[in-house]
Parts: C-alpha cells; structure tokens; sequence
C-alpha cells in the first residue's frame, strides 16, 4: 500500500520561505506524477502545482505561480516544493498527492494522498 508523507511545514513570517518535501512508500514513484493541493480554513482543498513523473513538465496555480516551485528527485522517491515570498493567504493545510493519470488539476486524478502539513503566515 501506497503511504505519502509530508513535511516542513510550519510557521513563517510574510515572505518568508519553506521547503516542504513528499515522501513516498510502497509505490514506484516513478511511474507518477505528484501534485500538490491545500486546504485553507473554512475552504474546499484546491490545486497548487503538479510536476510530471519525468520532472520535465510542471503546472501552478496563478495564485502561487512565481514563488512556488516543485521538483521531485525519483531516485529517494521524494517530492519537494520551495515557497517562497510567503503570504497570509498561503496560509493552509498542504497535501502530495500521486497519480498515474487523468487531469492533473482535478482531486479525483490522484490514487494516493498524504496526511498534509501545516503551514502558517503570520507575523
């Protein structure tokens, strides 16, 4: 079975930065490609960015597109993303996700979920 775990995340001041990475178990990630979501408070979880299972093709939400940056590194099954220039609005519960196919901005593309991190933008 499959498991996907998150972390990095954490508490950060307004443009601050953090690094939160995506391992991943029991599969071979290299036949997926990983996506990112989050989940603010009081809000539906929504899309962030994706990366390709090669890493050669990658997607972001505009609201992100710019600061954040995904990567992935098949060899220690990990996926990584970088934030940078963190605002109050990123603050949410991120989640990795892993998928074989179908659209890669849609929840129900992806086969497996991790537990999600915190991250917070507060001074």
């Amino acid at each position: 079975q499959a498991q996907l775990v998150e972390s990095g995340g954490g508490l950060v001041q307004p443009g601050g930065s953090l690094r939160l990475s995506c391992v991943v178990s029991g599969i071979t990630l290299d036949y997926y490609a990983i996506g990112w979501f989050r989940q603010a408070p009081g809000k539906e979880r929504e899309f962030v960015a994706h990366i390709s299972w090669s890493g050669g093709s990658t997607s972001y939400a505009d609201s992100v597109k710019g600061r954040f940056t995904i990567s992935r590194d098949n060899a220690k099954n990990t996926g990584y993303r970088q934030m940078n220039s963190l605002k109050p609005g990123d603050r949410a519960v991120y989640y990795c996700a892993a998928r074989l196919s179908g659209r890669y901005d849609l929840e129900a593309s992806y086969d497996y979920w991790g537990q999600g991190t915190q991250v917070t933008v507060s001074s």
